[in-house]
């Protein structure tokens, strides 16, 4: 089938418009690096020490958020990683971000999915508004601008009052909230829920959320737990009725 074009496309970020792959073989090394050059020091702790000292920071983070009614809070990366690593807290803010998005190259690789920057630029060429719903932090806004660049793309694709990050609002998805931000921008500019489609590699954070509000959603997975859904190919079979060339 072919599917009406839509006025507004909203896309989740990992999963959906970058592919993660697993972390580079040689992840304890480059900590050790990384310490040395950006701290100055060794590093105190092991990679997977690390690791495990920053989940219990942000379980104990998230636990104080929800006891004060945040449902679904999201944690500032920085102070997380300021707490477990003394010496970061004392590097300049070009140096910390830095820092960030090479130890987020640590815990995984990344690229854009195949198929994904065609389509997005075919639905810019056709008037599409497109924008982000990402449970993220400001090195997920930096891999996708670093990968988006590889194609030949740049972030201005993303039209920025329609782009939801996490980090910049202390909360995340599945929180309805979310959806209901971006609906709220939606409806100012004339457009209409039901035409609106939710890109997104998950049912619980993208599908269920944004059905709700009544926009149609379409499930990025090579085995979708819902219809529509399917890979990007899929999407521009389904769009335009053959490939997104």
């Amino acid at each position: 089938m072919t599917m009406k074009i839509p006025r507004a496309v909203i896309c989740d970020v990992y999963g959906t418009l970058l592919e993660v792959g697993p972390a580079p073989a040689d992840a304890e090394q480059r900590w050790q690096g990384l310490c040395r050059r950006l701290l100055g020091i060794e590093a105190p702790r092991s990679w997977s020490d690390h690791q495990e000292a920053l989940r219990s920071e942000v379980r104990r983070v998230r636990s104080l958020a929800q006891a004060g009614g945040v449902a679904v809070p999201e944690v500032v990366w920085d102070d997380v990683v300021g707490a477990v690593l003394p010496a970061f807290a004392s590097l300049p803010p070009a140096d910390r971000d830095a820092f960030q998005l090479e130890q987020a190259g640590l815990n995984h690789q990344v690229r854009v999915c195949p198929g994904a920057g065609a389509v997005l630029s075919r639905w810019k060429a056709e008037g599409v508004l497109l924008g982000i719903a990402s449970n993220a932090q400001p090195y997920s806004e930096a891999e996708l601008q670093r990968e988006l660049a590889t194609e030949g793309l740049t972030m201005e694709l993303f039209d920025g009052e329609l782009s939801f990050w996490s980090w910049r609002h202390g909360f995340s998805k599945p929180d309805p909230h979310v959806f209901r931000v971006l609906d709220v921008r939606l409806r100012r500019r004339g457009i209409d829920p039901s035409t609106v489609w939710m890109m997104g590699d998950r049912l619980d954070n993208d599908i269920a959320p944004a059905r709700a509000l009544g926009w149609g959603t379409w499930h990025l997975s090579k085995s979708p737990g819902t219809n529509p859904g399917g890979d990007w190919d899929a999407v521009a079979a389904c769009w335009w009725g053959g490939g997104n060339g």
